[in-house]
């Protein structure tokens, strides 16, 4: 079992920037791939990024290339996820998910352990 946890979220102005962290706990010693997700209000989840274990990969949704970048410290078991150049359609709440493996995944159902989310509130 792992244990996710978000933080990092709060209001922002379109423009600004935010670092949200996922810190991990539990069965931390495994292999995972590290993703975070967004979730707006009466819509799907989606893929926002993902890290690999040893973070030589990373993948982006193409709406945050440019904008956003995953890291990760193992030492810390915590990923982050640095977003710049906000907009409004940011808006959501962000959740760190776990993959146990190497391989990438953008898939909700691909991911076995989730954090409860942080809140982004961009202000137009």
């Amino acid at each position: 079992q792992v244990q996710l946890v978000e933080s990092g979220g709060g209001l922002v102005q379109a423009g600004g920037s935010l670092r949200l962290s996922c810190a991990a706990s539990g069965r931390t010693s495994d292999t995972y791939v590290m993703g975070w997700f967004h979730q707006a209000p009466g819509k799907e989840r989606e893929f926002v990024a993902a890290i690999t274990w040893g973070a030589i990969g990373t993948r982006y949704a193409d709406s945050m290339k440019g904008r956003f970048t995953i890291s990760r410290d193992n030492a810390k078991n915590t990923v982050y996820l640095q977003m710049s150049s906000l907009k409004h359609e940011d808006t959501a709440v962000y959740l760190c998910a776990a993959r146990l493996g190497l391989a990438f995944a953008t898939d909700t159902h691909q991911y076995t352990y989730w954090g409860q989310g942080t809140q982004v509130t961009v202000s137009s």
